[in-house]
């Protein structure tokens, strides 16, 4: 899977956090009607796994993936789940390289040049940028692309994105995509207020179209 084209085809990464199994179908769902069928369920909860082979299950139209991957242990979890891709906040050279041994699509966290340079060198071409406002936000990103720009990463800014600053990233061509929990916020997804969900997605698909 060339992750990097899936990631630009959407644009907007919902980053989900699940508290309950019985939650992931309809949200699933919801998020795909909305026009986003690229998912990141993290690894913040005991639902995740779960949540994933239900999606994987009930909901096939959806590209399901695993976030916050910290160790082997959950890598290996979010495998057997059926995550097709992973996603960490941070650059762990073992479990960049055990992602790669499994043939998993594995998109590392940088925020530093330093960061960067070990995520290039271990073959990595798609990071993601967090946390991305924290940490300099598009500013920040134009000056890593000072030194980076030739090595053709693609980045995927994650963590104070918004609806109000998600188009200063994307309108960067570096920028494959933005990764987002405002399109599922807590409180939405805590009343199983699925049509919100939707709305927010679809409000979502139409600010990439404006950018791309």
């Amino acid at each position: 899977m060339d992750i990097i084209k899936l990631m630009w085809g959407v644009g907007i990464i919902p980053v989900i956090v699940i508290d309950r199994e019985e939650q992931a179908v309809p949200l699933a769902k919801a998020l795909v009607e909305g026009g986003l069928p690229v998912l990141e369920v993290t690894f913040r909860t005991e639902a995740a796994a779960g949540a994933i082979t239900a999606i994987r299950r009930e909901v096939p139209e959806a590209t399901v993936g695993a976030g916050t991957i910290l160790t082997i242990e959950q890598l290996t979890a979010a495998r057997r789940a059926g995550a097709v891709f992973g996603v960490a906040p941070g650059f762990d050279p073992i479990v960049v390289n055990e992602a790669r041994v499994r043939q998993l699509p594995f998109c590392p966290g940088v925020s530093t040049a330093s960061e960067l340079s070990q995520a290039l060198t271990a073959g990595c071409r798609f990071v993601k940028f967090f946390p991305a406002e924290a940490a300099g936000g598009v500013k920040m990103i134009k000056n890593l692309l000072g030194a980076f720009r030739f090595t053709g990463v693609r980045f995927m800014p994650t963590g104070g994105v918004s609806a109000a600053n998600v188009a200063d990233y994307l309108s960067l061509p570096e920028v494959a995509c933005c990764g987002g929990t405002w399109v599922v916020p807590k409180a939405a997804l805590a009343a199983g207020d699925y049509e919100e969900i939707r709305r927010l997605a679809a409000e979502a698909v139409a600010i990439v179209r404006r950018c791309r």
